[in-house]
């Protein structure tokens, strides 16, 4: 039996992936959480979430009472949350946008499509980035692939559209009326242009969505720039000079990899939006095992990383040239 340390990064990080995707489908469906509008009742882990306030207008409690339930099951559940995720965020940063988000997980199976239909991650790069499978060789891009990419786009958008609806209105009653194209029009104009959106944001916007529109990725970032001792990408500096040799004939694995088109070598302020996928260290492990060699990029946390960031900016501050 496969154990899960036995699996490498990769792997590990998409059953994650796949794992939260399958939930944040299935979520509304199962009644684990969603907000139903026809009834103004949430439900969480199957059951419906009441904060009192039905029953203190019915007279049923006290206003203590109900001040105690709301404080209790609306405004504990919140803060622990959110504390949970910051504290995460604060020593490992972006980890759930690279290990759990369904958006991210999205982002990276359309580069994949886009990248083997015209060797770019995205519309808007200049350049092509050239990517090499695991025996070396470069992948070549194929025209066949852009109507599989520009399916998936549509396809998604429009699995996004009638997902988030499933978590406002009750899920089996939507499914059934798509099923039997009896749609309402609120329902139908909802899908049709959730469905324009989302695929039109896959298809041109969702690295900049990632980058500078999702709120949640942004405090993540935030939080972990202020920790000097937040998880980072280590650069054996000393050994820059085999970063030259590295999976020739593309250029440096770890750039080209990074699906959040950052440079992995640089110093943490400029890897605001890195979402701890760990691409790049397993791109730089395979392209170093190939020549024989240890990786130059690892994570970092703790006083590692503080020594790495005071490492990486006094190697920046130095004259180009003098490594």
């Amino acid at each position: 039996m496969v154990s899960w340390r036995s699996l490498d990064l990769q792997t590990r990080r998409r059953v994650g992936q796949v794992g939260f995707f399958l939930l944040f489908l299935l979520a509304p469906l199962c009644n684990l959480f969603r907000f139903d509008l026809t009834d103004t009742r949430l439900w969480v882990l199957g059951m419906p979430w009441s904060l009192g306030i039905d029953a203190l207008i019915h007279h049923e409690v006290s206003p203590a009472q109900a001040a105690w339930s709301l404080v209790w099951r609306g405004l504990m559940p919140i803060v622990l949350v959110v504390t949970v995720f910051l504290t995460v965020a604060w020593r490992y940063g972006r980890l759930y946008c690279g290990w759990l988000c369904p958006h991210f997980s999205v982002v990276e199976l359309l580069n994949d499509l886009l990248h083997k239909a015209i060797g770019k991650f995205s519309l808007w790069d200049n350049h092509r980035t050239s990517k090499t499978d695991r025996a070396g060789h470069e992948m070549k891009p194929d025209a066949r692939w852009w109507p599989v990419f520009l399916v998936a786009c549509v396809s998604l958008g429009f699995a996004w559209a009638i997902t988030l609806l499933s978590y406002l209105l009750p899920p089996w009653r939507l499914w059934s009326h798509l099923w039997h194209g009896a749609l309402t029009p609120a329902e139908a104009r909802f899908l049709v242009i959730g469905t324009a959106v989302f695929s039109t944001e896959f298809l041109l916007a969702r690295h900049l969505f990632c980058r500078f529109g999702c709120a949640v990725g942004f405090f993540q970032s935030l939080m972990w720039m202020a920790n000097p001792k937040g998880m980072v990408v280590a650069f054996q500096r000393e050994r820059a000079r085999e970063c030259r040799t590295c999976n020739p004939p593309t250029g440096s694995a770890c750039d080209n990899t990074c699906p959040m088109r950052l440079h992995p070598r640089n110093i943490k302020r400029m890897m605001f939006s890195c979402v701890q996928c760990g691409q790049c260290l397993s791109q730089c492990a395979q392209s170093q095992d190939r020549q024989l060699r240890t990786p130059v990029l690892t994570w970092a946390v703790g006083v590692d990383a503080v020594r790495e960031t005071l490492r990486q900016k006094k190697a920046a501050q130095r004259p180009h040239g003098e490594d």
